[in-house]
């Protein structure tokens, strides 16, 4: 029987012939109030300059002249207002004034096409951030509405997705979207999740497989339980995290608040100078007037204010397309500024599902008596049944292969970077780093188990001892695989910071060293405990390196938390990791790694960009308004045409074309510049073969 039911003829009765990404939402212009009275302001300011260029009466364009001031100038007029009352001086109130200034001196068409350029600049800035918005919240219209819940009895019933809870059982019919995130029950076919993962291709699933709200099923029909509420799926945790990140301000950015609100008052001040000193000297009120209004509008930091949150902002939307959630603009411009890498190993540069290989049952006590390889694996079994650790998981799924009965466990306590504890049939049971196995009481046969666990770790096995009633009972092998990518993304990371990454591990250092030969790293330290991890990454720093960490068990998250930056594996991540990090990579895609870092270093060269941009223009517009005689309307369209480049500069990382070119940013950089070698890796300070990066599970 085929792996899916998409074989043969059938496959194309269930496809669905729109396409498959993510349905396009897009903020219409006209939907956004601030568009809504930019348009009547530049509708009002063409008809009365059509009726007034020919010579037409007063009375006929001057009303609509003043429709045009009021329409496009009241709203930031409130706006500042509002600011003004709390001692904030906003640059929108130097525009309405301005405005003001001119029409008070008989320039009304001037200030009209100030209000009116003006009041399109917001516009254009209020839609680039709904477009922004657009390109991460189109991913909740994926999410159907209603799915197909199966009662107790096997009835069926259409309820709204969002009163889906945990537990519930619900029919995927072929060429359905998903409608919450769970496991498969029953069923075999594949899922488009391109739009959630960033996988190509679709994903064949069958029982146990795991599936995601909004991804679209292929021919086969599935039975998933849910394992999320609404909420909680991956789709409303991107929306969630880049809403958040929305709402942050980046360093650079509130440097430019500070100074603002500095400047703005110099500007006022110089605009008052630039006024008075001329009529001191005798000059008409009206070219001083309009010299000072021109120079008050040119000098405006608009374009500096605008020049920093479009880019990092649209560098945040796009790696959350592409699965990879960064929590705040500020961690956005922090990913750029990394020099050095950490990473993880179990789950991180592995795939994080190791396999049972070895079972070693070992002589108990003075009698000898020994145990049968299932017997030991039952046993190890029932004391890691609770814990959420890969090598957890991977003793129960072997023991449920072999149709073992699990028996169960009470007193269970877990030790990140030490192994499990709990009573089994009334004995005390524990699966333990190889160097905690002595710890709790004389071990009656100790050179049995060393032997033992020195031949598994020499063959590149990651080895738990199994302890019953204080007794070594035997020991366990298990082996993980180094994801596909892991050698690639070492290298361009490696390029990205100009020294190779460091490979910390709870792993037995053997171990370790051999993945890290694999993967092409140099320096590895094995049998690190939590805060062991923490603290080399805190020596990184201390050597003056902005320290970027990626890691994904609870055992993780010290590290996490001491890192300049953290990323966190998202698929296979623990809570508490997820919580600490910074960003995490929801499909566990570890080439999405330097990806998001090339991106951030784009931003911020746009960043840099932009405030050159403002900062040429303000000097080229200042100087010629001083030095010489530059028109009031040339000043407005410079002013905010400089807003406008500098705004859509920054939207160029919307593009899908930005994190195509930040993937092989990465991986140019990588086959151009070899910065690592295969040179055997040294391992870390002491003995301490701490079981896969938790100690046992």
């Amino acid at each position: 029987m085929p792996d899916t039911l998409l074989a043969g003829p059938a496959q194309d009765l269930g496809r669905p012939s729109a396409p498959t990404g993510p349905p396009r939402r897009r903020t219409a212009a006209l939907a956004l109030p601030e568009a809504r009275w930019a348009a009547l302001s530049t509708l009002a300011f063409l008809a009365a300059l059509a009726v007034q260029l020919p010579g037409g009466p007063g009375w006929a364009y001057g009303p609509l002249y003043a429709l045009a001031y009021l329409s496009g100038g009241w709203e930031p007029a409130r706006d500042a207002l509002l600011l003004l009352r709390e001692r904030t001086l906003d640059v929108d109130l130097l525009m309405v004034v301005a405005a003001l200034g001119a029409a008070a001196v008989g320039q009304v068409l001037d200030g009209a096409l100030l209000i009116v350029i003006f009041a399109t600049s917001g516009a254009l800035e209020a839609l680039a951030t709904a477009r922004t918005a657009d390109s991460v919240r189109g991913l909740l219209d994926l999410a159907p509405a209603t799915a197909c819940r199966l009662a107790a009895d096997g009835r069926e019933e259409t309820v709204p997705t969002a009163e889906l809870a945990v537990g519930d059982t619900v029919l995927v019919r072929p060429g359905e979207r998903i409608g919450a995130d769970g496991l498969v029950l029953d069923g075999l076919s594949e899922a488009d999740q391109s739009s959630v993962t960033g996988e190509p291709l679709p994903a064949a699933k069958r029982p146990g497989d795991e599936v995601f709200a909004g991804t679209l099923n292929g021919a086969g029909a599935l039975r998933v339980r849910v394992g999320r509420d609404a909420a909680d799926s991956v789709i409303a945790r991107i929306v969630a995290m880049v809403e958040e990140a929305a709402a942050t301000k980046a360093p650079t950015q509130l440097f430019i608040e500070k100074v603002e609100q500095r400047y703005a008052a110099g500007l006022v001040a110089a605009t008052l100078a630039l006024l008075a000193v001329p009529l001191a000297l005798g000059s008409g009120l009206t070219p001083a007037l309009l010299r000072a209004m021109t120079f008050m509008i040119v000098a405006s930091p608009c374009a500096v204010v605008l020049a920093t949150m479009p880019p990092l902002l649209s560098a945040v939307a796009n790696a959350g397309r592409h699965g990879v959630l960064v929590k705040s603009a500020v961690v956005m411009e922090r990913l750029g500024q990394v020099d050095a890498v950490a990473l993880d190993k179990t789950g991180t540069l592995t795939e994080g599902t190791p396999r049972l290989t070895d079972i070693r049952p070992l002589p108990a006590g003075p009698s000898g008596a020994v145990l049968s390889p299932d017997a030991l694996l039952a046993l190890a079994a029932a004391a890691e049944h609770p814990s959420e650790h890969p090598l957890a998981r991977a003793v129960v799924d072997a023991a449920r292969a072999r149709g073992l009965a699990v028996a169960p466990a009470s007193g269970f306590v877990s030790t990140p970077g030490v192994g499990v504890r709990a009573v089994v049939d009334g004995a005390v049971t524990e699966v333990v780093a190889p160097a905690r196995a002595g710890a709790a009481g004389p071990d009656p046969a100790p050179a049995e188990p060393a032997g033992a666990v020195a031949e598994l770790e020499a063959a590149g096995r990651t080895v738990v001892v199994v302890r019953r009633g204080g007794a070594v009972v035997g020991v366990l092998g298990l082996a993980d695989r180094p994801r596909g990518q892991a050698a690639a993304s070492v290298a361009a990371l490696a390029a990205l910071t100009a020294r190779p990454p460091v490979l910390l591990s709870g792993d037995n250092p053997r171990a370790t060293a051999r993945l890290a030969a694999e993967v092409g790293l140099t320096d590895a330290r094995g049998g690190l405990l939590p805060q062991e991890k923490a603290a080399a990454v805190r020596d990184l720093a201390s050597a003056g390196h902005r320290v970027l960490f990626v890691g994904d068990g609870v055992n993780d998250a010290p590290a996490l938390a001491a890192a300049h930056t953290g990323v966190a594996m998202g698929r296979a991540g623990s809570d508490l990791a997820l919580e600490t990090a910074d960003a995490v990579v929801v499909r566990d895609e570890l080439a999405a790694v330097p990806a998001v870092v090339a991106l951030s270093r784009r931003a911020r060269r746009l960043v840099v960009q932009n405030l050159v941009i403002a900062g040429v223009f303000i000097t080229v517009l200042v100087t010629w308004d001083l030095a010489g005689d530059l028109p009031l309307p040339l000043g407005v369209a410079g002013h905010e045409g400089s807003t406008v480049i500098v705004g859509l500069n920054g939207l160029r990382l919307l593009r899908e074309r930005a994190w195509q070119r930040a993937e092989r940013s990465g991986r140019g950089r990588a086959d151009g510049h070899p910065a690592v070698s295969r040179r055997s890796p040294r391992t870390g300070p002491g003995p301490r073969p701490d079981h896969n990066e938790q100690g046992a599970p």
